[in-house]
């Protein structure tokens, strides 16, 4: 016969320990996995923005320089992967103003890029640039 022990069935407690700190170790990861990959797509998103803006604002200078008048309007992007981005170029000018023998003014142009309504979605992004030109007038 064998005399009884007191510490019987400590297998089992120590194993379901370790079964529990696993899981919570395999969740916390799954977890920080996924932030990540949402921070990652909000910056690629940011950057598409960016780019966007930067394209309006290329157009606005562009028709500007082009006609020596403020140009606004909303360029379409549709045929680029730019395509969910709303571009909004607005100018305001400034003078005009004498110099020398020229008349100049100033125009200010503004472009603003955006994916949709904040808190609309997860990726929202926002992003607005400006310039400021010189042209000749006639």
């Amino acid at each position: 016969m064998r005399p009884e022990s007191s510490q019987r069935g400590f297998a089992l407690v120590a194993a379901m320990f370790l079964i529990i700190v696993v899981a919570l170790l395999v969740a916390a990861m799954s977890r920080l996995a996924s932030d990540q990959h949402g921070g990652n797509s909000l910056a690629i998103q940011q950057a598409r923005a960016y780019q966007a803006a930067r394209a309006g604002l290329e157009w606005g200078i562009a028709r500007s320089l082009g006609s020596a008048a403020c140009a606004a309007g909303s360029p379409a992007l549709a045929a680029s992967n730019l395509a969910e981005f709303t571009v909004t170029v607005s100018c305001q000018a400034r003078g005009p103003y004498v110099d020398g023998a020229r008349n100049l003014q100033i125009l200010l142009l503004t472009a603003e890029a955006g994916n949709g309504l904040p808190g609309g979605r997860p990726d929202y992004a926002f992003r607005r640039l400006q310039a400021q030109i010189e042209v000749s007038l006639p």
